[in-house]
């Protein structure tokens, strides 16, 4: 028969609360830091940039790669974390059958319309080629975000002006 002190109870019970607060960040269903984690309109634009890696019914590795680095650089504080965020928008994406709800999640600055849009040429053409598809969508995407041909055609310039 073996015996547990209240001390090493305690100990164990305050590891394994840690681990809990751990495994619940990491699952997304607690938040890895101050404030509402991931910004709706962050979460919302990585579920935009999913939906259009996953347009031509393949979401390449170097597709994987360009979003995580977006989110990255544009909405996390780390690599570990812009693949959670990453996780969760692909998982919002299987729940929304409508684009435009991520687009709602986005919001009404013209900054960060642009900048999903801009993210979304980046991925669509992470793979070497954007299929047609593909472009089809981000331009509905950008005409969908309150931009004209002229606005759209610039920013998808940008995007393929890039190695």
């Amino acid at each position: 028969m073996v015996y547990f002190s209240p001390r090493h109870a305690t100990g164990s019970a305050m590891s394994f609360a840690r681990l809990m607060k751990s495994a619940a960040i990491f699952f997304g269903l607690r938040r890895a830091r101050r404030g509402e984690w991931p910004d709706p309109a962050h979460l919302g634009a990585t579920a935009l940039l999913v939906h259009v890696a996953r347009a031509d019914g393949n979401f390449s590795e170097a597709e994987r790669r360009r979003l995580e680095a977006a989110a990255h650089a544009h909405f996390c504080r780390s690599a570990r974390e812009a693949t959670h965020l990453v996780k969760r928008a692909e998982a919002l994406d299987d729940e929304v059958n409508d684009v435009a709800e991520f687009l709602d999640m986005i919001g009404r600055d013209e900054d960060d319309r642009r900048r999903a849009l801009t993210l979304a040429f980046a991925v669509a053409s992470a793979d070497g080629a954007m299929q047609e598809l593909e472009e089809d969508l981000v331009w509905r995407v950008g005409r969908l975000l309150g931009f004209d041909d002229a606005a759209i055609t610039a920013i998808r310039e940008t995007q393929t002006a890039q190695p």
